[in-house]
């Protein structure tokens, strides 16, 4: 591997819940917080923790409203957030083909 070291993967994306929740917005307009929990397997405060972390980054916005009467958290990515994933992607696919090469060993 003298010729070639491995990429540093984006530290924020790079944890399972947040991966998660980047991958599901990066294909969809939006989605609201019981999707993501559902989809994610995150509970209520581990999932808020990790949106906050995506938030501060500026790779989400969070938008509070009410559906009737009932509270309603809908999340979407940023132009900065899609950009930072689809980073993270290459430099997935990256190692992958460094490790494929036989370089990585």
């Amino acid at each position: 591997m003298a010729d070639k070291t491995l990429p540093e993967l984006n530290k924020v994306i790079h944890s399972q819940v947040r991966l998660a929740i980047m991958s599901i917005l990066s294909t969809a307009k939006s989605a609201d917080f019981n999707y993501l929990k559902a989809s994610t397997g995150a509970t209520d405060g581990n999932l808020s923790t990790h949106l906050s972390k995506l938030e501060e980054t500026g790779f989400i916005t969070i938008e509070k409203s009410f559906r009737g009467k009932k509270p309603l958290t809908t999340i979407k990515i940023t132009d900065s957030g899609r950009e930072a994933f689809l980073d993270y992607l290459e430099q997935l696919e990256q190692i992958l083909h460094i490790r494929k090469s036989g370089k990585g060993k």
